[in-house]
C-alpha cells in the first residue's frame, strides 16, 4: 500500500462527517426516547461474541453475513455481530433472567461481509426493540405499533407494510415431506418469488397438497384480495394455517384502525431475513426504496438454545437508512463565535452559555478565520463592561 492510498476505506464502510452525523446522532436519540418511553428498557450489548451464541437458532444468512476471527486468548472463533436480536435474546434468557415481561431496546453498529441492498453498506447503525415473555397477539401488536412510531419520528414518507405468517410456510413444508436439498431449493425460490423455479421444484405435486399448496401461494400478495386467495388456497389443509391466517386478518383490522394512513399488504413469499422466526412477521417500505426500513416478528425458538425458553417478537430498523430516506432533521441552529481574549469574564460568560448553547471559542490561529464557514451565526461582543451575543452583520 503507498501513502496515497492509505486513506481508503473498505468497499461499503464510509465515515460519517458532518452534518450528516449529527442528523443521524439527533434520530438515534429521538427514537431510543421513543422505545424508553414505551417501557423498553436500554443494553448494550458486545461488538463481539463466541460464534455459537452469535448464531444460536438464526439460519445460514447470518452466518454467512459475520465476520469472523480468533481470540487470541483462548483460540475459540468469534464473530463481529451481523444482527444484534440474537444478542438481546441471550441477555434475556441468560444474563437478566427476569420472571414476567421483559422489554429491550438497543442501538448500535452492525457489521456485514456483503451489503444486503444495492442502496446499503457493510456498517449499518441498528435500532431495535424485543419483547419478551409474552405469546399474546396484543404483544405483536405493541411490537409493530412501536416501529411504526419509530418510523414516523424519521418523518418517513407514505408507509406500506406487509405482513405474512412464518408458520404458514413451516406447516406446508413440514407436511410435504421433501429431502433437505429440496427444501433448501424451495425456501430459496420463494424468497426470491421465483415462480419458474418453483414450478420446476413442486409443478408435478397435485394441488390439494403440502407442495400443491405452496407453488400457489407464492403467487398470491396484494391487499385484503391476497388474504382470501390464501384461505381459498389452504381450505381444509389444517387448523394451524386456518388461525395463521385469521391471526393475520385480525392484526391488519386493528392496524388500519390506528394508523389509517399506512397501506397494508400481504406477501406470503416473505420468508428472507427470517430465518429465526416462528410466526407474525412484517416488513415496512417507503417509496423508491427497495429494501425493508423495518422489519420484524415473532421468533419463540431462541430463547431454549440459551437453556431458557421464552416466547418473543421485536422489530429492527438501520438508522442510517432512515436519515437518508425521511425528513426528520436536527434543528438549524447556529453556534455563537467568541473572540481571543484574556477577560476573565468572558470566560464566565461562555460557560454559562454552554449550558443551553454551542459556543466556539477563537484561538490565536483563528486570526483570518470567517466565523460563518464554523457554523456561527451570531457573536459575543463587549458592551458596557457586559458580554452580550449579537447577530453577524
Amino acid at each position: 500500500m503507498t501513502v496515497s492510498d492509505r486513506w481508503l476505506l473498505p468497499d461499503g464502510v464510509e465515515d460519517i462527517l458532518p452534518p450528516l452525523a449529527g442528523q443521524i446522532e439527533s434520530l438515534r436519540r429521538n427514537i431510543m426516547d421513543v422505545c424508553q418511553h414505551w417501557g423498553y428498557q436500554l443494553v448494550i450489548p458486545p461488538l463481539i461474541e463466541y460464534l455459537e451464541s452469535l448464531f444460536t437458532g438464526t439460519g445460514h444468512d447470518l452466518e454467512l453475513q459475520t465476520f469472523k476471527l480468533t481470540d487470541q486468548l483462548t483460540g475459540r472463533m468469534m464473530g463481529v455481530r451481523a444482527d444484534m436480536t440474537p444478542q438481546a435474546a441471550r441477555i434475556d434468557a441468560h444474563t437478566l433472567a427476569e420472571e414476567g415481561i421483559t422489554r429491550l431496546c438497543y442501538v448500535g453498529h452492525v457489521l456485514h461481509t456483503r451489503p444486503r441492498h444495492m442502496l446499503t453498506g457493510r456498517t449499518p447503525i441498528q435500532a431495535g426493540c424485543e419483547l419478551f415473555g409474552s405469546s399474546s397477539e396484543s404483544a405483536d401488536m405493541e411490537i409493530i405499533s412501536l416501529a411504526l412510531e419509530a418510523l414516523s419520528v424519521a418523518g418517513l414518507p407514505a408507509i406500506h407494510m406487509d405482513l405474512a405468517h412464518v408458520a404458514i410456510y413451516q406447516n406446508l413444508i413440514a407436511d410435504a415431506g421433501f429431502d433437505r436439498d429440496t427444501e433448501a431449493a424451495v425456501f430459496d425460490a420463494m424468497g426470491r418469488k421465483s415462480l419458474p423455479e418453483l414450478n420446476v421444484l413442486l409443478g408435478d405435486e397435485a394441488a390439494d397438497s403440502a407442495g400443491g399448496r405452496l407453488r400457489r401461494l407464492a403467487a398470491v400478495s396484494g391487499g385484503r384480495e391476497a388474504l382470501d386467495q390464501a384461505r381459498d388456497i389452504v381450505q381444509g389443509a389444517s387448523a394451524e394455517l386456518d388461525a395463521a391466517l385469521d391471526q393475520l386478518g385480525r392484526v391488519a383490522d386493528t392496524l388500519s384502525q390506528q394508523f389509517p394512513g399506512i397501506r397494508l399488504g400481504f406477501d406470503f413469499c416473505e420468508l428472507r431475513g427470517y430465518n429465526y422466526h416462528t410466526g407474525l412477521v412484517f416488513a415496512a417500505y417507503v417509496p423508491g426504496h427497495g429494501d425493508a426500513v423495518a422489519k420484524g416478528g415473532r421468533y419463540d425458538a431462541i430463547g431454549s438454545d440459551f437453556g431458557r425458553s421464552r416466547p418473543a417478537t421485536g422489530f429492527s430498523l438501520d438508522i442510517r437508512a432512515l436519515v437518508a430516506l425521511g425528513s426528520s432533521t436536527i434543528p438549524a441552529q447556529g453556534a455563537i463565535w467568541a473572540p481571543v481574549n484574556p477577560d476573565p469574564t468572558l470566560a464566565v460568560a461562555i460557560a454559562e452559555l454552554r449550558h443551553s448553547d454551542t459556543v466556539i471559542r477563537a484561538l490565536p490561529e483563528d486570526h483570518n478565520c470567517d466565523p460563518g464557514a464554523r457554523g456561527c451565526d451570531r457573536q459575543l461582543v463587549k458592551y458596557q463592561g457586559q458580554w452580550i451575543v449579537e447577530k453577524f452583520g
